[in-house]
C-alpha cells in the first residue's frame, strides 16, 4: 500500500483529529504542511477546488473530511475500532455532532477578543486580517453564534459531556472511540491555542481530565515531507480506492461518467470538477487530471456535500 500523506497544518483542530487517529491506531503517516489561508496551489492540484484541512493522500486518491477519512483509516487498521460493535452508529451520531454543533460553539467561543490576542497578539495586523477575509470567505452560508451565545452553548455541551463520562474513562464506553476524537479536537483549540479562554474546560473536571487521557495518544512518528514529493507520488501512481462501498446509488439522477462538481453544503463552499465515477451510500468519487499531478480520484462523503451536474 502507498503510504499515507497528511495534507495539514499544526493549528487545524480537524486535523488534530486525524493526527490523534493516526497515533491511536499506530499507523506510520507522512506529514506535509499547507498554508492556513488561500492560496494553496500545490493543495488544490492534488483535489482541484477543495481546500479544507486536512486531506488524506494515499497514491492517486485523496480523501475529502475527516468524517470519510476515519472510515479509511478503520478500513487499513480495524483494531482499535473507531466505530465499536454494539453502538457504532451511536458513535457515528455523538461524532456528526461534535463536528457540527460542539465545533462550531467552540469556535465563536474561542475566537472572542480575548482568544484572538491569543492567536494572533504577537502576530503582524495583516496575518489576522488575512485570517479573517480567508475564513469569511468559507462560511458566506453560514450563521455564525456570537461569542456571548456560544460561551452559554459550550457550557451547557460541556456539561454534557461530563455527563456522558459518569462511571467510564471515554464517552461511550473504556475505550475512545469515533466519537471521542471528535468530540476531543475542538476542546484541544480552546485549550491550546486559546489558552486565556481554557477556563471554560477546569468547569467540568471529569472533562478536562478526559482530556488529559486522549492528549496522551499522541500522533504517532510521522515522516516529514513536501507538497512537490506529494504531487509527484500522485502523477506516479493509479487511483485504487481503499473505501469498500462500490454499488451505485442514484439520488439525483446523475449517471457515472457525467461532469459534476462537489461542494460543501454550508462551510467552505469552493467546488471541485470532476467526473464522477463513484457515488454509493457513502461517498462521491470525482476523476480529475491536473498537468502535475495527473489522473486523481478525489473522494468526499455524501454527508455534508453537494453533488451537481457541471453544467447546472
Amino acid at each position: 500500500m502507498a503510504d499515507l500523506i497528511l495534507h495539514h497544518y499544526p493549528t487545524s483542530p480537524f486535523a488534530e483529529k486525524i493526527r490523534t487517529v493516526l497515533g491511536y491506531k499506530k499507523l506510520p503517516w507522512r506529514s506535509v504542511i499547507i498554508p492556513q489561508v488561500m492560496p494553496k496551489p500545490d493543495l488544490t492540484a492534488l483535489t482541484g477546488g477543495y481546500r479544507k484541512t486536512p486531506v488524506l493522500q494515499v497514491g492517486a486518491d485523496l480523501y475529502c473530511d475527516t468524517l470519510l477519512i476515519c472510515d479509511v483509516l478503520e478500513h487499513l487498521q480495524p483494531a482499535p475500532a473507531l466505530y465499536p460493535e454494539p453502538g457504532k452508529g451511536l458513535a457515528r451520531t455523538v461524532a456528526q455532532w461534535a463536528d457540527g454543533t460542539l465545533f462550531w460553539a467552540a469556535m465563536a467561543y474561542s475566537f472572542s477578543p480575548r482568544g484572538l490576542g491569543d492567536l494572533f497578539g504577537q502576530a503582524p495586523p495583516q496575518l489576522a486580517k488575512s485570517f479573517a477575509d480567508d475564513r469569511r470567505a468559507m462560511s458566506t452560508n453560514m450563521v455564525r453564534l456570537r461569542p456571548g451565545d456560544a460561551a452559554g452553548a459550550y457550557r451547557s455541551y460541556l456539561r454534557r459531556l461530563s455527563d456522558m463520562l459518569d462511571g467510564q474513562c471515554y464517552l461511550l464506553g473504556d475505550a475512545p472511540c469515533v466519537a471521542d476524537f471528535a468530540c476531543y479536537h475542538p476542546l484541544w483549540f480552546t485549550r491550546t491555542r486559546t489558552p486565556s479562554m481554557a477556563g471554560i474546560l477546569e468547569q467540568t473536571p471529569a472533562v478536562a481530565a478526559w482530556l488529559e487521557r486522549m492528549a496522551a495518544i499522541g500522533h504517532g512518528n510521522p515522516a516529514e515531507t513536501d507538497s512537490a514529493t506529494a504531487i509527484a507520488i500522485a502523477a506516479q501512481s493509479t487511483p485504487h480506492t481503499l473505501l469498500t462501498d462500490s454499488t451505485f446509488q442514484d439520488d439525483h439522477g446523475i449517471p457515472l461518467g457525467t461532469p459534476v462538481t462537489v461542494a460543501g453544503e454550508s462551510f467552505g463552499p469552493e467546488a471541485t470538477e470532476g467526473t464522477l465515477v463513484a457515488a454509493t451510500r457513502t461517498h462521491y468519487t470525482l476523476e480529475r487530471t491536473d498537468p502535475r499531478a495527473g489522473t486523481v480520484h478525489v473522494h468526499f462523503p455524501r454527508i455534508g456535500y453537494v453533488l451537481r451536474r457541471a453544467d447546472a
